[in-house]
């Protein structure tokens, strides 16, 4: 398997996640390695999170929560296998310091902590223009 690294290819991203549209909230896969990860997100207006032009903490959780899909996903692909479907667990703590608006690109960087059994904790931290906005860390199960 080829690991073209950094992709912006939308079918190729949105093939790692077990999302569709309207709800894909990842968009690029910039570094991969196997506890780590960043990805990208560009919010558009017609985004089912979008609220008078910002993008809602809503939004940035399930955007955090498909990065973590998007490292399963590539790794499952990696791998020459399907990627299991799989759902936020608990999310431990989540803190937003500002909520993006319709035209920023989010760049996510996930830290896998520990993977025990299909159960992964996770650090995220999501970053705009550099400066952080939003982590979180969180669980992540797979069917």
């Amino acid at each position: 398997m080829e690991n073209n690294l950094p992709t912006s290819d939308k079918n190729f991203v949105e093939s790692l996640i077990p999302q569709r549209f309207p709800f894909v909230m990842v968009n690029e896969l910039s570094e991969y390695s196997e506890n780590h990860l960043i990805s990208g997100f560009n919010i558009k207006e017609d985004n089912i999170f979008i609220q008078d032009g910002i993008f809602q903490a809503s939004g940035l959780i399930e955007h955090q929560a498909q990065s973590v899909a998007l490292h399963t996903g590539y790794k499952y692909y990696l791998l020459g296998k399907e990627a299991p479907t799989g759902y936020i667990g608990a999310i431990k703590s989540f803190d937003a310091e500002a909520l993006p608006k319709t035209g920023d690109s989010l760049k996510t960087e996930v830290s896998i902590l520990n993977e025990v059994m299909g159960v992964t904790l996770v650090n995220c931290i999501t970053r705009l223009n550099g400066t952080i906005i939003a982590n979180s860390q969180m669980k992540t199960v797979v069917k």
